[in-house]
Parts: structure tokens; C-alpha cells; sequence
């Protein structure tokens, strides 16, 4: 039936041709952003899914830079425990020296005065040793069980939820514990001084309360060491996770090039298939004319 009112070929041609549009605009999209997922009307389960890998991923990518400034602490704690235990090695030496008979008591003294010096030391590094602010040891003068001191203890996240934490714990050095008095510097007007060579008898003590010393030192490290392998563990672990998740998540919302490059291609091609037969459906109304003729 030949009619001019409703062109029902154009129509349909002209639907296929916006149709070629939408696909060859959708394909474009996912070309040019390297995503098939760009909104939710594009796949509204693969964006929650991706969404939530994606929230995933950044907490652990957190957790591993937290982790390694957790591991970095350990080191700065560990070096500063270095240098305690080469003085008190130095303390234990002279302290050695000093049980000789065959120094005399300006010998011993001047023993002393490099004791003392390192004693101050030490009570230094152990007060003023920090990690971005943070004291890194908790020194206290008397018995903790006295003061109700805790260990210096850092809880570092390392990952993307509640509860994924590694404790790093610096033990609390007591001075009492540590030498028998306080970490203070010797000078005259103590009467008594827990690292003390001044003469044989008090420099066997001192031996003793370094070989203590030492202990608590070496315990404090071993603690320290654990602690940064279990960093050094979560890390390399958080990482694995990351590269799994993301390898995941590439496959829910990342274009497949191939794919869209061939619907790309099959647009246009039906985008120019459809314009000619627009163009053939309205020169068939023209031939209605000839009736009329």
C-alpha cells in the first residue's frame, strides 16, 4: 500500500540509526575512559562490587605505607637500643678494669668520670629517642609494678578493616630495674651509684647491674626485632592482596579493547546502513507522485 502520511520504512530505519548511535556513543565512552563501567545504568551490581574492591584496596594500600613507617619506628628504636648496648659494654669494660689491683684511685676516678658520662648518655637516648614526635621508650625511676608504668606500646594498622593491627612494643626501661638507681649522670653527691667503679667491690656490682642492664636491653630488641618481622610479613602479604584484588576488579568495570573496538566498528557500519535506507524509505514516497501524474 503505497501512503505518505506514515513512513513506517523511514521510521523504522531512523530507529536503527539511533540505535547505532547510542551503541557507537557507548563503545566511544568505554573506549576513551578505559572503563565498561562508567555510571550505574552500565552494570549496577559490577559498580557495587568494584566499588567496594576499590574502598578494599585503598585500606590495605594505607595499611602498607602505615606498616612500613611501623617498620621504620622498630629501626629507629633498634639503633637507639645499638648504642645503648655498645655503652654499657663500655661501662662493663671499664668496670672490668677497675677490679684490678694495679690501678691506683685517680685511675679508678677518672674510670668514673667516663662511667658517669655514659650513664648520661644512656638515660639520654632513652628519654629524648623519638619517632615523628612520639617517644619511642617509656623510662620511669622506680619499679613499674610501683608506678603502674606501662611498656611504650604503637598499635599500626595494616589493613583495610577494623581489628587488622601489629603492635610494636618498646619495653619500659626502669632505672631502678635497669642499674639499682636512677639514669642520671654520677656525680659526687651521690652517695651511692649503681654503675660505680671507684674501687673493686663496688665495680663487681656495677658488672652485675650492667649484665642486667644488657638482658633487659637485648630482651627489648629481640621484641622490637619480632615485631618489625611481622611488619615486614603483613606487607608483603597486603601486597599480594592488593595485586589479586585489583586483578579482580580490572575484569568487573575495565573496557575490554577488542570487544568495544569491534562494537565500535559494527555501529558505524549500521549507523551508515541505516542512513542510506533513510534515504531509500523517503525516495519511496517521492514515486507515490507519480500517481498523481
Amino acid at each position: 500500500m503505497a501512503v505518505i502520511n506514515t513512513n513506517i520504512s523511514a521510521i523504522k530505519a531512523t530507529n536503527s540509526s539511533n540505535s547505532a548511535a547510542k551503541m557507537a556513543g557507548q563503545a566511544m565512552e568505554r573506549l576513551s575512559t578505559g572503563k565498561r563501567i562508567n555510571g550505574a545504568k552500565d552494570d549496577a551490581a559490577g559498580l557495587a562490587i568494584a566499588t567496594t574492591m576499590t574502598s578494599q584496596i585503598k585500606g590495605m594500600s594505607q595499611g602498607v605505607r602505615n606498616a612500613n613507617d611501623g617498620i621504620s619506628l622498630a629501626q629507629t628504636a633498634e639503633g637507639a637500643l645499638n648504642e645503648v648496648t655498645n655503652m654499657l659494654q663500655r661501662v662493663r669494660e671499664l668496670a672490668v678494669q677497675s677490679k684490678s689491683a694495679t690501678y691506683q684511685q685517680s685511675d679508678r676516678d677518672a674510670m668514673q668520670s667516663e662511667v658517669g658520662n655514659l650513664n648520661a648518655q644512656i638515660s639520654d637516648v632513652l628519654n629524648n629517642t623519638k619517632f615523628n614526635g612520639n617517644a619511642v621508650f617509656k623510662v620511669v625511676g622506680a619499679a613499674p609494678a610501683a608506678t603502674g608504668a606501662d611498656d611504650a606500646k604503637f598499635s599500626i594498622q595494616t589493613g583495610a578493616n577494623t581489628g587488622d593491627t601489629v603492635d610494636i612494643v618498646s619495653k619500659a626501661f626502669d632505672g631502678t630495674k635497669m642499674f639499682g638507681g636512677t639514669l642520671t649522670a654520677y656525680s659526687s653527691a651521690a652517695a651511692t651509684q649503681a654503675l660505680d667503679v671507684t674501687d673493686a667491690t663496688k665495680a663487681s656490682t656495677t658488672i652485675d647491674n650492667v649484665d642486667s642492664a644488657l638482658a633487659n636491653v637485648n630482651s627489648t630488641r629481640a621484641t622490637l626485632g619480632a615485631g618489625q618481622n611481622r611488619l615486614e610479613s603483613a606487607v608483603n602479604n597486603l601486597n599480594d592482596n592488593i595485586t589479586n584484588l585489583s586483578d579482580a576488579r580490572s575484569r568487573i568495570q575495565d573496557t575490554d579493547y577488542s570487544a568495544e573496538t569491534t562494537a565500535m566498528a559494527k555501529a558505524q557500519i549500521l549507523s551508515q546502513a541505516s542512513t542510506a535506507m533513510i534515504a531509500q524509505a523517503n525516495q519511496s514516497q517521492q514515486n507515490v507522485l507519480s500517481l498523481l501524474r
